[in-house]
């Protein structure tokens, strides 16, 4: 026998043009809400290591200008900049160990 609902448990989900009612679970409850992602900022797309840094703060960079190396499973990336800016925060040092979504670089 299934459970009477209330009409108050629902949400409104809106895809394209379609609305379609559902209850939440668990994991939507606990995530995040969306944010675009910041160009000023360069985050690790998945947990490795810092092997070399190549700028330092208060540098000027042009967009695609090489930032540091993140070896990630064997693979040595090197993380670039998506913008021209200036170098206001470096947030890791070689040899540091980081997560995914970590921010490696602030650039202003």
């Amino acid at each position: 026998m299934r459970k009477k609902t209330d009409k108050t448990d629902f949400i409104q989900l809106v895809v394209d043009d379609a609305v379609y009612e559902t209850r939440p679970n668990r994991m939507h409850a606990g995530r995040r809400p969306y944010r675009p992602a910041n160009p000023k900022e360069v985050r690790s797309f998945m947990p490795g290591n810092i092997q070399e840094v190549f700028v330092k703060k208060g540098e000027a960079v042009e967009e695609g200008s090489r930032l540091c190396i993140l070896e990630a499973m064997k693979m040595k990336n090197v993380m670039i900049a998506p913008v021209s800016g200036t170098v206001k925060k470096i947030n890791v040092k070689v040899g540091d160990k980081v997560p995914k979504h970590f921010v490696l670089v602030e650039l202003k």
